[in-house]
C-alpha cells in the first residue's frame, strides 16, 4: 500500500471515530424497551389522561354525586367493590405547608397529596427548583390509590391530624368498601421530614374496625403510591443532552436503567432496592418497606403536559386487620457528596446505611476514570480561584504541561517536516513519473534526518481522551449547572451560550435558533493551530492538506456548536497554548537552521 494511500486511511479513521464517538454521546440512540419487563396488556390498560379527574366541583370530595345515601366513590370503580368515603363535614380543603432549611413542600388535603415541593438551596429562573412538574393536570407527587396503578387517584378530603413533631404530618379519613357500611376502616398517611435531609419517609396505616382483613383486592393489589406526572425542574425539551428523564432501578448488585418506547409502561414484580426517576441533574428515588410491590414505570404523556415521567409502587394484598407500610423518598440534587450520606449511618438523621444513591449518576464506560480525576482537579481549583471558567482555564494548562513530554516530541517531529519542505518538493519534482522510486527516495530521506511523517496527528490522538473525558464533566457535572464565567456572556457553563436569539426563526436543517460565539473562536483557534501544524508529509496531495486544515475544523464546528461552553473553553484555550508552543519551538528551529 502506497503511503499516501495509508495516510487517508490512518487520517480517515481518526475522523470517522471522533465524529461517532461525539455523536453517541450527544444524540445518544432512541431506547428500546426490555422485553422480558414490558407489559404487553399495556393498550388495554385504562389510559391516565381518560382518568384524570376534572376540576373539582363545591362539595367535599370533589367526585361524582350518587344518588344513594349522599355517599361518593373514592375512585372508579376497579375490579372488586369499589371503596366510598365515609360521609364527614368541616374537613379543610386549604393546602397545607411544610418547609425547612433543605425543601418547602405544599400538601392538598384531597388525597393528602403533595402538590408542590421545592429545593431551597437550588435555584432556577428566579425561584427554587420546583420537583414536581404538574402543567395543567390535576395531578400530583404520592398520590393514593385504591388499586393498582390504573386506578385513578383519591380526591376525598384527608383531615389533618394534630402532631406533636413540628417534622411530621398526619392526615387521616374514614372508608369502606362498598356492601360493608357498617364496617368502616381508617387510612392514615404520615409524612417525616428531617432537617438538612432531602429523604421524606412516608407511611400509610389502614386499619379495620372490626377484626378482620380489609377485602381491599383490586387485581391483586390493595392501593397504590405514586409519584408524577413528571419531575422538575423546569426544561424547555427533553433532548437527551440538555436535560432528560430516565428510569433506573438496583437490585442490589447493580444498577440498571429501564429504556421504555414512546407513550409506554413497563412493570417489574421482584423486590428492588430502589427505583428512580432521574433528570441531568435532579431525581426521585424511592425505597419501598417490607412489602413486596409490583413496580410501574410510565412515561405516557397526561393531558395537560408536554410529556410524562412517572412511577407506582402497588402493595401486594393485605393478611391482616391492621397494616402499616413504610416508604422513602429521596427527592434532591445528584450531588455525590449527598447522596453518598445515605451509605453510612452515622452520615445522616434516618440512619439508613448502604443505599448506594450515587448510583443514579451518570458514569462513563469510557475513560470514566479520567473524568472522576478531571472532575476532583477541578473541585480543588475552584477552592482557591472561585470561578469555574478561570478553573476550568488553570486546568487546561496542567493538562498541557502533563501532556508536554508526549506533544512536544510529535511538534518537533512537525517543525522538523516543515523544515524540509524545500528537499521534500524537490524529490517530488524529480520523481514525479515514478512515485514508487518517489515514495522510496522519501522514506530514506525521513530516516536520515529522523523524522516520523506521521508524528504531527499525535496531538489530536492524545487530546481525544480529554476531550471525551472533558465532555463528560462539562455535561454532567452538578457544579457546573448554573455557573458563570463571563457575566451577560456565558452564564452557564453546562450549557451552550449565545450572543444572539433568532426568536421564532430556527435554521433549517441545522435547527439552530441562537448565535454562538465560542464555536467561531474554536475555529479560527483550529485554523491557526492547523496552520501552524502543516505537515507536508510524502503524497500528500494539495487538496489532502487543504481537507486537514479546513475540514476537520468545519466538521467540529458543527458538532460543537450546541456543546456546554466549559468544553468549549477548554478547547479554545487548549489549541491557544497549542498554537503558543508550536509558534516557539518553529521559531527555535528557525534560528538553529539560520546558524
Amino acid at each position: 500500500m502506497e503511503k499516501n494511500t495509508l495516510l487517508a486511511v490512518v487520517l480517515s479513521v481518526i475522523v470517522i471515530t471522533i465524529g461517532f464517538t461525539v455523536q453517541n454521546i450527544l444524540y445518544p440512540p432512541e431506547p428500546v424497551s426490555l422485553a422480558e419487563t414490558t407489559d404487553a396488556g399495556t393498550a388495554e390498560r385504562i389510559d391516565s389522561r381518560d382518568a384524570e379527574s376534572p376540576s373539582r366541583p363545591e362539595g367535599e370530595s370533589g367526585q361524582e354525586q350518587l344518588p344513594r345515601e349522599g355517599v361518593t366513590p373514592s375512585e372508579r370503580p376497579v375490579p372488586g367493590n369499589p371503596v366510598r368515603e365515609v360521609p364527614r363535614e368541616g374537613i379543610s380543603g386549604d393546602p397545607v405547608t411544610y418547609q425547612n432549611e433543605t425543601m418547602r413542600v405544599v400538601f392538598d388535603p384531597a388525597g393528602a397529596r403533595i402538590i408542590s415541593l421545592q429545593l431551597l438551596s437550588y435555584t432556577d429562573g428566579e425561584g427554587p427548583v420546583e420537583m414536581i412538574k404538574r402543567g395543567g393536570t390535576d395531578r400530583g407527587a404520592l398520590e393514593f390509590h385504591f388499586g393498582n396503578e390504573t386506578a385513578p387517584p383519591v380526591r376525598t378530603l384527608f383531615e389533618k391530624v394534630p402532631s406533636d413533631d413540628q417534622h411530621t404530618l398526619v392526615f387521616r379519613r374514614d372508608f369502606y368498601i362498598e356492601g360493608t357500611p357498617g364496617q368502616p376502616f381508617e387510612v392514615k398517611r404520615t409524612f417525616r421530614f428531617y432537617p438538612g435531609e432531602y429523604v421524606i419517609e412516608t407511611a400509610v396505616e389502614i386499619t379495620n374496625s372490626v377484626n378482620q382483613v380489609i377485602p381491599l383486592d383490586y387485581a391483586g393489589s390493595s392501593y397504590t403510591i405514586s409519584f408524577g406526572p413528571q419531575i422538575g425542574p423546569s426544561y424547555a425539551e427533553l433532548d437527551g443532552r440538555n436535560e432528560y428523564r430516565k428510569f433506573f432501578y438496583y437490585d442490589g448488585g447493580r444498577r440498571r436503567e429501564l429504556r421504555l418506547r414512546t407513550e409506554d409502561r413497563s412493570q417489574k414484580e421482584e423486590r428492588l432496592h430502589w427505583a428512580s426517576i432521574a433528570g441531568k441533574y435532579f431525581a426521585v428515588i424511592a425505597v419501598p418497606g417490607s412489602a413486596n410491590y409490583t413496580w410501574t414505570f410510565s412515561n405516557e404523556t397526561p393531558r395537560g403536559l408536554d410529556d410524562g415521567a412517572a412511577m407506582y409502587l402497588s402493595r401486594p394484598l393485605f393478611r391482616s386487620s391492621a397494616n402499616r407500610d413504610v416508604q422513602r423518598f429521596y427527592v434532591g440534587p445528584k450531588v455525590t457528596s449527598i447522596l453518598n450520606r445515605y451509605d453510612r449511618s452515622d452520615s445522616n438523621a434516618l440512619g439508613l446505611q448502604n443505599m448506594n444513591f450515587g448510583r443514579i449518576e451518570d458514569r462513563r464506560l469510557l475513560f470514566g476514570w479520567l473524568e472522576n480525576i478531571l472532575k476532583f482537579a477541578m473541585q480543588v481549583i475552584y477552592r482557591f480561584v472561585p470561578n469555574y471558567g478561570a478553573a476550568i482555564i488553570i486546568l487546561t494548562i496542567i493538562v498541557k504541561i502533563l501532556l508536554f513530554p508526549l506533544t512536544h516530541k510529535s511538534f518537533e517531529s512537525t517543525s522538523k517536516m516543515q523544515l524540509l519542505n524545500p528537499k521534500i518538493q524537490e524529490l517530488r519534482e524529480k520523481h514525479k513519473d515514478n512515485p514508487q522510486k518517489m515514495n522510496q527516495a522519501m522514506g530514506e530521506l525521513y530516516k536520515k534526518e529522523g523524522v516520523n511523517p506521521l508524528g504531527g496527528c499525535l496531538p489530536m490522538l492524545v487530546q481525544f481522551p480529554f476531550f471525551i473525558a472533558m465532555f463528560g464533566v462539562f455535561n454532567n457535572h452538578f457544579d457546573l449547572r448554573g455557573a458563570t464565567f463571563i457575566a451577560g456572556w456565558i452564564t452557564d457553563l453546562s450549557a451552550p451560550e449565545s450572543i444572539w436569539n433568532f426568536g421564532d426563526f430556527v435554521l433549517p436543517l441545522l435547527g439552530w435558533n441562537d448565535l454562538r460565539l465560542l464555536p467561531i473562536l474554536f475555529v479560527a483557534s483550529q485554523l491557526l493551530s492547523s496552520k501552524l501544524m502543516q505537515n507536508p508529509a510524502a503524497g500528500t496531495s494539495n487538496s489532502q492538506m487543504k481537507m486537514m486544515q479546513y475540514g476537520l475544523p468545519l466538521m467540529f464546528f458543527f458538532i460543537l456548536y450546541n456543546m456546554p461552553s466549559g468544553l468549549l473553553v477548554y478547547w479554545i484555550f487548549s489549541n491557544v497554548l497549542t498554537v503558543g508552543q508550536q509558534a516557539y519551538i518553529t521559531r527555535k528551529r528557525k534560528h538553529q537552521a539560520t546558524e
